[in-house]
């Protein structure tokens, strides 16, 4: 049978998503807890993976078992192995068909910026940071560049292994809560980096060294070397991956909360 799990982490104590051969990503960690309440091996499949230092307010995962075992032993009995800064929402039995990666539709990523002059100590780790007064109108109007289908290797990572530069963006989305920023996007896929690549684009427009429609001739360019550097992973959080209704999943989408 077919699992699926709606898990929410905070990524700083960990080396990134993927499993390592130190054990330090939050899929070894998962992994060890479900094999705890299975008695089994498990190996789970993600959504999509996430680096270091990066949070998730909502990952879906699915891993396949014999074992039977309620909802609840597969939420609060895994819980019960966890390190805290690990949770599993909840627990869904899916059919074989159902891919957790594969079967995704869309990617929802938020980021969560402080601008003040003083870093802050709460926040740390948990948001990005600029010191610097920034023209947040100019931002807003920057984001809906990212709209529709482009080539994005302006913001890919030298490193990313995917096939195709290519995504379609349908939600890009900058909102000021006094001296908080919230970035949202979302499209069908992400490359490495992107989104803290397009936030660093961003912080560039909002502190005046370039117009808004840089971001225009930044896709036009399709060269990773002529962007502005990478922001910092501390506010990226992975809010949430979203499926076809025929899964029936629960709740397929988390925001940040600023209350």
């Amino acid at each position: 049978m077919r699992i699926a799990l709606g898990v929410e982490y905070d990524g700083t104590p960990f080396c990134g998503w993927q499993s390592q051969p130190t054990r330090c990503g939050v899929q070894d960690a998962l992994e060890l807890a479900i094999a705890n309440i299975a008695q089994q091996p498990i190996r789970i499949h993600a959504a999509g993976r996430t680096d270091t230092g990066v949070h998730a307010l909502l990952q879906i995962v699915h891993f396949d078992t014999d074992v039977i075992r309620s909802d609840n032993a597969w939420v609060r009995g895994v819980n019960a192995y966890l390190p805290s800064t690990i949770r599993v929402l909840w627990s869904k039995l899916v059919n074989d068909d159902f891919h957790a990666r594969f079967s995704a539709t869309r990617r929802c990523y938020e980021y969560l910026l402080v601008n003040a002059p003083v870093a802050p100590a709460i926040l740390n780790a948990k948001a990005g940071w600029y010191h610097q007064p920034l023209d947040f109108a100019a931002m807003k109007e920057a984001t809906t560049y990212f709209l529709g289908q482009h080539d994005f290797s302006a913001f890919r990572a030298s490193e990313c292994q995917a096939k195709s530069p290519i995504r379609t963006m349908y939600e890009a989305s900058v909102n000021s809560y006094g001296n908080k920023v919230v970035f949202q996007f979302v499209a069908n896929a992400f490359l490495q980096h992107q989104v803290r690549n397009m936030i660093g684009a961003l912080i560039y427009i909002g502190k005046g060294k370039y117009l808004p429609n840089h971001i225009e001739t930044l896709l036009a360019q399709k060269n990773r070397k002529l962007s502005p550097p990478t922001f910092s992973a501390d506010g990226l959080y992975l809010s949430g991956v979203e499926y076809d209704p025929m899964w029936g999943l629960p709740n397929q989408r988390q925001h940040i909360n600023l209350i």
